[in-house]
């Protein structure tokens, strides 16, 4: 591939710097094959033409060339013929423009396209026939159909062979016009007598590599007495047509003259072009020579046309001539207008004398009527200035002020000299964009929302909206979760912000037991720069959710042991055989607690109260009641739906621990007994002992310490600041003891029948029966249980009544 570049550099009024950058080319390259390295041509990196946004600009002609911005370079998109693209026309050349913008330029890039042999001599008929007297003398000319080779240069046509040649000779013409005429000579006289017929063949070979070759045949008849050939009154004849005419107008008429007479001196008039399109604009009548316009001529595409004429005789003598027709052009194309590179969006800051766009304007037409002037409405702060033959350019010629008018509709015009005056018009459309100089403002001044424990991670929560009286991307909100911690924990492992909409979801399931509530800032910025920002605080509630079922404290259900209570035989009606202990971690109405019985050996002999758990005897103890008495008290919560937890109480109807042990050992389920039973209770009594003394100890200095802090702050002159333990008044009053929470039984209707005990709870016998153990442990019931949870004590305070 050969390749020029060559630049021509001009400066303008307003536009950069332009060039001219030459390559060349062979024709029928195959797509994406590298027509040059336009980058470097340029002097450009590969990077300014992607920020440049670089592209190829064909106007309306046909783009057989595309621009490749990652590699810099120029690629065929589509394979060019250059016999469909230019014809017989040398050199043969593609003309386009390469746009850069910010700032604007533009480049004029002219690809030659290089004739390769891909076409072989065509003659437009296989054969031709003569009728040849033979008084015919040596030296009588017959003229020959030419070959047509599409290839130009050293690759089209180049010379013709003809065989055989022992009658005929060849002669060649050369033309004005790069053509030749490619006669027949006859050197010898025909005698019919002994050869009527003959057949010879005419070959036409181009001068390419390889070389390529066309054949004709050609007939010859041999007739007796026609000496005189047909004579045109003229070898040339001119003529004017203008375009757009209509068809069959008359172009000019040719006339030629026989000297023989009869069928030997009747005239034929044809056309034997077989360049162009000759066939199919014009024709010609046989017998008046008359020549009329059969097709559309347009002068934009030819300016004029020769037409090649033959006049023969029947004796098949001939002549030739040619009519050479002028194309007068009329006033028919509007003018084109192109916007090379237009700007949507202009800031309200820009310059004056700033280019906003690019026009290219064409007109197909020639002289006047191709002479085309453009202008915009005068009271707009633009104008339109001419910077050489065919392009414009439009620029900013006073402030602009966004708050004044937010976008402008110029509208340019653009008409002809021409008799009547074409003209068109296109509507630019300017947008004033805004600086950024508002930051976004929420729609409040804080946010709360709440979510139900127990949520799906992913859940949308709340929407933070903000606004920005900007414009465009100043106007663009994004959200984003400032950073801070909950609980020593990343906010951003509790929620995320959408940046684009403000919904808030939730990253984890929440825990009511674990949060309450917590709360974040969020941010909002806008898309100008430098950014401008405003915040605003968010605070989650976190409502609860019946999750938890009820915890029975009381009593124990051990894996090993059994633990019976004891009811005498002569207990009263309403005796309090136990109290079964329960809570939920829930709160409110999920933590609200009842207590039903829900299979007992006998129904009729005890109760629960709903709301304390107590268990009392209903009726007299009689001695037809069973010595063992199981039952199944049911726990439930208050939620929707509603959880619920079971206890199994084993009473035992006797007098007497002995009785009930020697009575009661079905309850330890035949378990096998375990000797080393003896050694570990007494190693947990040692234990417990151990840390019981412990705490007694540990208590008792931090009385004294306390003491000692409180005489020396009652002797000195600061003054006293009382000390309140945490969660000193910390009374929720649930009943379902979560953290420091007060634990009171309330008297039933029933609880007139009996005097108000208080710290009695310990005076309830309770029986652990063991299978391993063959004797009783009795143990009392405190006034107080402690239970233990991973935050703070749970205390729990009975008040029985």
């Amino acid at each position: 591939m050969r390749r020029q570049v060559l630049f021509f550099i001009s400066v303008l009024f307003v536009l950069p710097v332009l060039g001219q950058v030459s390559y060349s080319i062979n024709e029928e390259m195959s797509v994406g094959s590298v027509v040059g390295r336009i980058a470097d041509d340029l002097g450009l990196d590969v990077e300014k033409l992607k920020s440049r946004k670089a592209r190829v600009f064909f106007g309306d002609s046909r783009e057989y060339i595309e621009l490749n911005k990652d590699r810099g370079v120029l690629l065929i998109k589509e394979k060019i013929d250059r016999e469909t693209l230019c014809g017989q026309t040398m050199p043969c050349a593609l003309h386009f423009q390469i746009i850069l913008e910010k700032p604007i330029e533009f480049y004029k890039i002219v690809v030659e396209i290089v004739d390769v042999n891909d076409n072989p001599p065509v003659f437009e008929t296989a054969d031709i026939k003569f009728k040849i007297s033979e008084s015919t003398v040596p030296g009588s000319k017959f003229d020959l159909e030419r070959a047509v080779d599409l290839d130009v240069g050293s690759n089209g046509l180049q010379t013709y062979i003809l065989q055989p040649t022992d009658n005929f000779a060849l002669k060649l013409h050369n033309q004005a016009d790069g053509s030749r005429n490619v006669e027949m000579i006859l050197k010898r006289p025909l005698d019919r007598e002994k050869n009527e017929h003959m057949s010879l063949v005419l070959t036409a070979t181009d001068g390419g590599e390889p070389q390529m070759s066309g054949t004709m045949q050609i007939f010859i008849t041999v007739l007796d007495a026609n000496d005189n050939a047909p004579v045109f009154t003229k070898s040339v004849y001119k003529a004017t047509v203008a375009e757009n005419s209509l068809k069959g107008t008359l172009v000019t008429t040719v006339s030629a003259s026989d000297a023989d007479h009869g069928s030997n001196g009747k005239i034929t008039y044809s056309i034997r072009n077989t360049l162009d399109d000759v066939r199919h604009l014009f024709e010609v009548n046989e017998h008046t020579g008359e020549v009329r316009l059969i097709g559309n001529i347009d002068y934009e595409k030819s300016r004029n046309y020769q037409i090649n004429l033959r006049a023969s005789d029947d004796g098949g003598l001939t002549d030739t001539c040619k009519v050479m027709v002028d194309i007068m052009d009329t006033n028919d194309n509007y003018p084109l207008i192109n916007v090379m590179s237009e700007t949507n969006i202009i800031s309200e800051d820009i310059k004056t004398e700033t280019v906003v766009t690019i026009i290219n304007i064409q007109d197909m037409d020639d002289g006047e009527n191709g002479n085309v002037k453009c202008t915009i409405h005068e009271n707009l702060p633009f104008s339109l200035k001419s910077t050489e033959n065919s392009f414009y350019t439009l620029v900013t010629d006073s402030e602009l002020d966004r708050e004044r008018a937010s976008d402008y509709n110029i509208t340019v015009t653009c008409s002809d000299e021409g008799v009547p005056s074409l003209s068109s018009s296109v509507t630019l459309t300017l947008k004033v964009s805004d600086v950024n100089d508002n930051a976004p403002v929420f729609e409040r001044s804080s946010y709360e929302a709440y979510i139900v424990e127990n949520n799906t991670p992913g859940l949308s929560i709340f929407t933070v909206k903000a606004r920005d009286a900007d414009w465009n991307q100043n106007a663009r909100v994004s959200y984003i979760l400032e950073d801070s911690s909950v609980n020593g924990v990343p906010v951003s492992s509790y929620v995320s912000v959408s940046a684009d909409s403000g919904v808030i979801h939730a990253v984890r399931s929440f825990d009511y037991e674990q949060i309450k509530d917590f709360q974040f800032r969020v941010k909002a910025q806008d898309g100008g720069s430098p950014p401008l920002s405003s915040n605003v605080t968010v605070k989650i509630l976190i409502q609860d959710q019946n999750d938890n079922p009820p915890q029975v404290l009381y009593p124990i259900q051990a894996g090993g042991s059994l633990v019976a209570e004891m009811v005498p035989r002569l207990a009263d009606v309403g005796y309090l055989v136990t109290k079964v202990v329960a809570v939920d971690v829930d709160s409110g109405q999920n933590a609200w607690l009842s207590y039903k019985l829900q299979k007992a050996t006998d129904r009729a002999l005890f109760e629960v109260g709903l709301q304390n758990g107590e268990i009392r005897t209903i009726r007299q103890v009689t001695d037809k009641d069973a010595k063992k008495q199981r039952l199944t008290v049911i726990v439930e919560d208050n939620g929707q739906p509603s959880r619920s937890a079971t206890v199994i109480v084993n009473v035992a109807v006797a007098d007497s621990f002995p009785e009930v042990l020697s009575e009661y050992t079905d309850f330890t389920q035949d378990k096998e007994y375990n000797d080393n039973l003896t050694f570990y209770l007494v190693l947990a009594l040692a234990v417990v002992s151990f840390l019981f003394i412990t705490c007694v100890v540990v208590i008792i200095s931090v009385k004294i310490y306390r003491w000692r802090q409180s005489r020396i702050l009652c002797h000195s002159n600061l003054p006293v600041i009382p000390y309140y333990p945490p969660r000193y008044s910390d009374t929720l009053g649930t009943g379902t003891l979560p953290h420091v929470y007060n634990y009171e039984v309330c008297r039933t209707t029933d609880s007139r029948k009996s005097d108000c005990k208080f710290g009695r709870a310990g005076s309830q016998n309770v029986l652990i029966m063991d299978p391993s153990s063959t004797g009783t442990m009795q143990r009392i019931q405190s006034e107080k249980s402690i239970l233990d949870e991973p935050d703070s004590p749970l205390e729990v305070r009975i008040f029985q009544c």
